[in-house]
């Protein structure tokens, strides 16, 4: 009985210890706030709200790296340029040809962990040597939803063990407020943003590991 008495102690012993490495939610959460305001005092970003932000036309100026906070999904967004061409109308559905690079802000500001784009030592060369990610967006009367297509690298990165095709939540913010066309004309070019994007609005590895991305997309209608 003494030996099953101090098994058991043991035993009890090493799940307490376990457990107290186990991270809880909340202290995940802190983590990703802490990352997040981190991530923002480093690059000198100053925050605007969606009064202001409407009220500058649905614009950031990018010269005083603005980025707009919005509150109900916590995504924080700076419009590079609005790009050439015309928003997604109501009830359309287009394809977007996307060129992204993302970056993990829980290993730090310049952490690179996805891209697209063509990278030599961390200095992007030329983003439009590689066949960039398609989507299929839809504007339904203002709500937007989209789907990768399988060859894209989010869907190969993120999607590929589900079989989910599903565009995050965060990247179909901008699409309320840039235009999607594609360049003809000299001096025409596409939509350019930036996005902070929290777990709750990430794919599934950022909302199984509560950790927030940085994303630079730049968009544009495909064909």
């Amino acid at each position: 009985m003494r030996l099953n008495s101090i098994l058991a102690i043991a035993a009890t012993v090493l799940l307490l210890v376990s457990c107290s490495k186990t991270e809880t939610y909340q202290e995940k959460r802190d983590k990703e706030i802490a990352a997040i305001n981190s991530f923002i005092a480093e690059k000198g970003i100053k925050v605007i709200s969606e009064e202001t932000f409407f009220a500058q036309d649905s614009m950031t100026d990018a010269t005083k790296n603005e980025y707009v906070l919005f509150e109900a999904s916590g995504v924080y967004m700076q419009i590079v340029r609005k790009g050439c061409g015309q928003k997604l109308r109501k009830g359309e559905t287009a394809t977007v040809l996307c060129r992204f690079s993302e970056y993990n802000l829980k290993l730090g500001a310049d952490s690179l962990s996805l891209s697209n784009e063509f990278y030599i030592n961390d200095e992007l060369k030329d983003s439009y040597i590689v066949n960039p990610d398609r989507m299929t967006i839809t504007n339904s009367s203002g709500s937007y939803s989209g789907n990768f297509d399988t060859t894209s690298y989010m869907y190969l990165a993120y999607g590929l063990s589900t079989g989910s095709t599903v565009v995050l939540s965060g990247w179909l913010v901008p699409f309320a407020y840039i235009n999607l066309g594609r360049p003809a004309e000299d001096g025409d070019q596409p939509a350019k943003v930036r996005l902070i994007v929290p777990h709750k609005e990430g794919h599934l590895t950022a909302s199984s590991s509560v950790t927030p991305y940085f994303y630079e997309l730049t968009l544009q209608r495909g064909r």
